[in-house]
């Protein structure tokens, strides 16, 4: 047990990372060691940052915070926090059912952890992180909350409605990150596309993403999580004029079949859904959609299921991902719905569906053979580097393995002919 260490374990989305990155800032600006996500925790203090979005979240969270209880009991940790969405949702449950953990915190008040400690919210670190990403890149984080109601989703139970952040702040802090050597912003917030509602009424989410793209040393700006309903086309202008603004979009579409978008309470039609990918790839030629698509939802008929299939083959989704109902309670659906579609049939469809886009995702990935595209490196395993093109997320999406024969520098940028691909991968070599 390492006096005056911090594990810190961040559970879910990059949200919650964002979180944690802020409090290990303060953490380490009150004299603690923090160590992110160790494979082999052994500070004396731990701190859990909890996912609560699906069932399959949920269980891991408790799993983990249990074999942290198990550390404690066995003396391998003195203290024990949690923090973030599931105990934000269920605190005074979790608090009864687990009373080994020192104290649970919200989503929003993690920063009383400090004062919990005998330590102080140090004013000078507002603002700042510390990166748990490789230090060319950052999650920035330009909204809380969410002012939909999707009948499946708990979001805005667990974190209420949608707040933006100050633009001011959101520039201060991406010229901040640049002079730590951050070329790469992942810009991420539930509903990117509300940005600036709340604030006077209007989308602003395309003159906040001008604004980034003209702060010198910001290379690459990747567009997550947004919203087909009333979407701010002039976002794609900004898209296409701005070369740093990387020609990805991350636009979560759930289903096609209207009566499954009108059971899901998405307030947008199959008709304006395709509409909308028309006028993107219109609008920004060479453009590359990922999207997230639900399978198994209440009432979900085969007829709703191959209508769904065949919207994938029509629209040949760059990037997707998909996966099946959970129901989740407190939600619309929990409440007015039967979960009726049985499990079997839901992972007979998730199952049918991916393999339509391994399909597609084989022939996007190899249409890119034979072409030159700046690369940055992220890393280097065994034999080979690994880097990303604009058209990737870190994490998510197809990765481009280089030969090591020569040494390259990560968060660096290179030329990289791609040679060969497979379904969700290229291989390149340098050219210069």
């Amino acid at each position: 047990m390492r006096k005056n260490q911090i594990d810190i374990i961040t559970m879910g989305c990059s949200k919650n990372l964002v979180d944690s990155e802020i409090l290990m800032q303060q953490f380490e600006a009150n004299g603690y060691h923090c160590v992110h996500d160790s494979k082999h925790p052994d500070g004396e203090i731990a701190v859990i940052n909890t996912c609560g979005f699906i069932e399959s979240a949920k269980e891991e969270s408790i799993h983990t915070i249990l074999e942290f209880v198990q550390a404690k009991t066995e003396g391998r940790l003195n203290k024990l926090f949690v923090m973030g969405c599931l105990s934000q949702r269920y605190k005074n449950e979790l608090e009864k059912e687990i009373p080994e953990v020192d104290k649970f915190y919200g989503k929003f008040n993690y920063k009383q952890l400090l004062y919990d400690l005998g330590k102080a919210d140090i004013v000078a670190c507002n603002g700042n992180r510390h990166l748990t990403t490789p230090r060319h890149y950052a999650y920035l984080k330009i909204a809380e909350g969410c002012d939909r109601h999707c009948a499946y989703c708990a979001i805005p139970i667990i974190t209420g409605k949608h707040v933006s952040r100050r633009k001011e702040d959101i520039l201060q802090e991406v010229r901040d990150l640049v002079a730590k050597g951050v070329k790469e912003f992942q810009v991420i917030a539930q509903e990117l596309t509300y940005y600036g509602v709340d604030l006077d009424g209007q989308r602003h989410i395309a003159d906040l993403i001008r604004d980034i793209a003209d702060i010198k040393g910001v290379k690459w700006i990747r567009l997550h999580y947004a919203y087909p309903n009333q979407f701010p086309l002039e976002l794609l202008d900004v898209m296409r004029e701005k070369p740093n603004v990387c020609n990805y979009l991350d636009i979560a579409l759930q289903h096609i079949s209207n009566p499954m978008l009108k059971a899901m309470q998405r307030h947008v039609t199959k008709e304006e859904t395709m509409a909308l990918i028309q006028q993107i790839r219109e609008k920004v030629p060479g453009i590359y959609l990922r999207t997230t698509l639900m399978v198994g939802f209440p009432g979900e008929t085969e007829a709703d299921f191959n209508e769904l299939v065949d919207f994938v083959k029509w629209a040949k989704f760059e990037r997707m991902g998909a996966f099946a109902y959970s129901e989740e309670e407190g939600t619309y659906s929990a409440q007015h719905y039967q979960d009726n579609v049985p499990e079997a049939v839901k992972q007979r469809r998730l199952d049918a569906l991916m393999a339509v886009q391994q399909e597609i995702s084989s022939e996007i990935q190899a249409q890119s053979i034979g072409k030159i595209m700046p690369v940055i490196i992220d890393r280097k395993e065994g034999d080979y580097y690994i880097g990303r093109t604009q058209y990737s997320s870190p994490e998510v999406d197809p990765e481009v393995l280089i030969a090591a024969e020569k040494p390259l520098r990560v968060g660096s940028f290179y030329a990289v002919e791609i040679t060969d691909s497979e379904a969700f991968d290229w291989f390149g070599r340098v050219v210069k």
